[in-house]
């Protein structure tokens, strides 16, 4: 399981406990809010990290606090619900604690690499649980997971004794239509003794009453029968390769300096950045430079209304799908839904409650930035696509402003044209998605990952040199080659070639990409099957 980034949830848990403790000893309505904030803002904290155990007992926690928000009147609470929380408090931060684990000792297969390798090699452990007739499957699985460098344990369904190696997820795999009630007992004690971990159910059928049924026991997500072992891997890689989420960006127009200041406070207590204006006249100015992920507009402001703002944008492809929710005292229904026909995303009247406001404002922008991550990524592999991947190293070049190391590699798989041509796309597709699968899993959360056209991949390291780069990708060259592909006769092996070129020696990203480009015609030229750096001296 990877160990929680302490700064990031020592912080925010700080800042629970800070109110909490004055609410308790103060007891007005406005503390009672700030402390629903820091709440809700760990629980999205912890979904952003994938630690769906801990979300579920912050998302308890959450809904208790909402219950008892209430007004002003009916503060502070009473003493038996605040033994409640405090209960509910008490048991999120002791699984926050337990879940806070020291990096596991790189595998011992493994050669040593010149940098930490705490960044590359991850303690990843799976747990699988399977029905005696799923054992063959299960096999299978296992050792795709262990080629793709997870240590699987492989548990009896009630086992008493669990390993102390808290898994990264827990699969379990069963035989019949419905889990049994000392199944579902399995899943409950497990669920119990890893807050933190992903819980996935095999073999599930395609109906509500038993996958809710499955929820309610502790799954986080299920996977029908007839689908194949891909979607599991899949499933697993994508806990692993987390993505750092660059920081939400708001746009607020507004004139009212009592509201800017409770909406910047509400959004500051959630990470979202912000940027106002009280001028509508200077929108698209600041929409260029700026960049928002979502917009909040007043109704009525000088010149021209909210509404004749939002209209402009619609008018502009950039802004075309750009979220944007009105702020307003205007409670008619009619004006509220002429607004939202002309242009507005949603309508939140004044005074708004700071809970709803950062709810709204960060599941709007969650669906808006989704929505542009699905046309940044490839279809095959899921990793960014060409244009994306060129995008983002532009960005980490242009991050560097001349200070550290960056190292980019362009990998190419040998003699891919023949794969396709004597086993057919199908295969091909398999190779393809197998080397997307290792770089995943092999690579770190902060690397460029991205399937630059065919079967050539670009990877960006960050705070890497050439050679440590070429230690990294050397080592995925060995494994890749040793990953057989199964096909109608039986199974195939094929191997990648790659070239590294550095950055600042190489100070632009068309540079480095040429620069790679040039080294991974020189290994091909070589034989093949192997790493070159550049030899460009700059």
């Amino acid at each position: 399981m990877n160990a929680l980034p302490a700064h990031s949830i020592e912080d925010r848990l700080h800042i629970l406990r800070t109110r909490w403790d004055r609410y308790l000893a103060e007891g007005s309505f406005d503390q009672f809010i700030e402390f629903a904030v820091a709440v809700n803002s760990l629980a999205e904290h912890l979904n952003r990290l994938r630690l769906p155990g801990l979300m579920r007992l912050s998302e308890g926690l959450e809904n208790a606090v909402l219950a008892k928000l209430g007004d002003p009147s009916t503060h502070p609470i009473a003493q038996p619900d605040a033994v409640s929380l405090q209960r509910q408090l008490d048991a999120l931060l002791g699984s926050v604690a337990t879940s806070q684990s020291a990096p596991a000792a790189r595998r011992a297969d493994e050669p040593k690499v010149t940098l930490s390798d705490s960044g590359w090699v991850k303690p990843r452990s799976v747990w699988m649980i399977a029905a005696a007739d799923r054992r063959e499957a299960a096999d299978a699985l296992a050792r795709q997971l262990k080629f793709f460098g997870f240590k699987v344990f492989d548990l009896e369904w009630g086992a008493m004794q669990l390993p102390d190696d808290k898994p990264l997820a827990a699969l379990f795999i069963a035989s019949g239509a419905h889990a049994s009630p000392e199944e579902m007992a399995s899943i409950g004690a497990i669920r119990a003794s890893c807050p933190a971990s992903q819980l996935l159910y095999l073999g599930v059928q395609p109906a509500i009453e038993p996958i809710v049924a499955l929820m309610r026991a502790g799954i986080d997500a299920t996977i029908p029968a007839d689908e194949p072992p891909s979607t599991v891997i899949n499933s697993i890689l994508d806990l692993v390769q987390t993505t750092e989420q660059e920081q939400y960006r708001v746009l607020v127009v507004e004139d009212s300096r009592v509201a800017v200041a409770l909406i910047q406070r509400t959004l500051e207590q959630h990470g979202i950045d912000t940027r106002t204006i009280s001028d509508p006249s200077r929108l698209l100015e600041v929409l260029e430079s700026y960049r928002p992920d979502l917009v909040l507009m007043d109704m009525y402001m000088p010149h021209f209304n909210g509404v004749e703002a939002t209209r402009v944008l619609r008018q502009m492809a950039a802004y075309k799908s750009l979220p944007v929710v009105y702020l307003s005292g205007e409670a008619e229904v009619a004006m509220q839904v002429e607004a939202l026909r002309l242009g507005g995303d949603q309508f939140l009247s004044k005074p708004f409650n700071p809970v709803l406001l950062a709810a709204v404002v960060k599941t709007r922008i969650e669906r808006f930035r989704e929505t542009q991550r699905s046309s940044r990524l490839d279809g095959l592999t899921n990793l960014l696509n060409h244009t994306a991947a060129k995008s983002r190293l532009n960005a980490m070049v242009s991050q560097r402003a001349g200070q550290g190391m960056l190292t980019v590699a362009m990998i190419d798989i040998d003699h891919f044209k023949s794969i396709n041509d004597t086993y057919g796309h199908p295969v091909g597709d398999q190779v393809i998605r197998g080397l997307a699968w290792l770089l995943k899993g092999r690579l770190r959360a902060t690397d460029l990952i991205g399937r630059y056209g065919g079967e050539e991949f670009m990877v960006a390291l960050p705070d890497v040199g050439a050679d440590q780069a070429k230690v990294v990708i050397d080592r995925i060259r060995e494994d890749f080659s040793a990953l057989p592909h199964s096909h109608a006769g039986g199974a195939l092996y094929a191997s990648f070639s790659a070239g590294v070129a550095s950055y600042p020696v190489i100070d632009t990203a068309a540079g480095l990409t040429e620069a790679a480009d040039e080294a991974l015609l020189d290994a091909k030229r070589l034989g093949r099957n192997r790493v070159e750096k550049s030899a460009r001296a700059g």
